[in-house]
């Protein structure tokens, strides 16, 4: 049985906490994939290779700002370099921006608006408006493979965050192949997808959330069948 490490700092007072147990107990019954998960803290993760080397895949959680940012960004580039089936949503897709920034694009000092406002190189920053506890439809590129799994519909997803990617990064992530594939109505960016990875999706939405309402989710059924 596959198993997947569930990559954050672990909380019953985070929403999206509560909801991802749900979400894939849910996912299983409906995609027929048997899965074993584990919380890991981000603390907790120093040597990703040698630490995530069992699991088959890796979800980097909401609930960021991470207590090791490190740890968190050592387990994205263990599924990435690996070719690992990776999600990240909410924080898990912006600090998986981070990574690639750092590692692919030679960003070093790539930075979060919310850990270090003053930063130089910001690929993450604030968003123009809010999107704790909003909903909004979520279109995706034609012939992507979120287009793909969401079988070519609009998508109507929850958010809980106050940060994005930086548009002035755009050009320089998608031709490094991390391709912006989900966006809402007005083109802002809501997800990725990187070329060349078996399953490597990141969203600004938490399709978790869909749990709470009793619903399986797709992503997470394609995440699970991609273990």
């Amino acid at each position: 049985m596959p198993r997947l490490a569930l990559i954050g700092d672990h909380s019953e007072q985070v929403v999206a906490h509560r909801a991802i147990p749900q979400a894939l107990a849910l996912a299983q019954q409906s995609s027929g994939v048997a899965v074993e998960w584990e919380w890991i803290a981000t603390q907790a993760v120093t040597h990703a290779p040698r630490q995530l080397q069992e699991y088959a895949g890796v979800w980097c959680v909401p609930g960021s700002p991470y207590n090791n940012l490190d740890g968190a960004l050592a387990a994205i580039r263990f599924a990435r370099e690996k070719q690992r089936a990776f999600l990240g949503t909410c924080g898990g897709f912006q600090h998986a921006l981070i990574e690639f920034a750092r590692h692919v694009l030679g960003v070093a000092n790539a930075e979060h608006a919310e850990n270090a406002p003053d930063a130089a190189d910001l690929v993450v920053t604030p968003l123009a408006c809010s999107l704790v506890g909003q909903q909004g439809d979520i279109v995706f590129t034609s012939g992507s493979q979120l287009d793909r799994i969401f079988g070519g519909e609009v998508a109507r997803e929850g958010y809980h965050c106050n940060y994005g990617p930086n548009p002035a990064f755009r050009p320089r992530f998608e031709a490094a192949g991390l391709h912006f594939t989900g966006f809402d109505r007005e083109a802002q960016v809501r997800a990725c997808e990187l070329t060349g990875h078996p399953f490597f999706i990141g969203t600004l939405f938490q399709p978790e959330r869909a749990a709470l309402a009793g619903r399986s989710h797709p992503l997470i059924e394609a995440f699970l069948r991609a273990l």
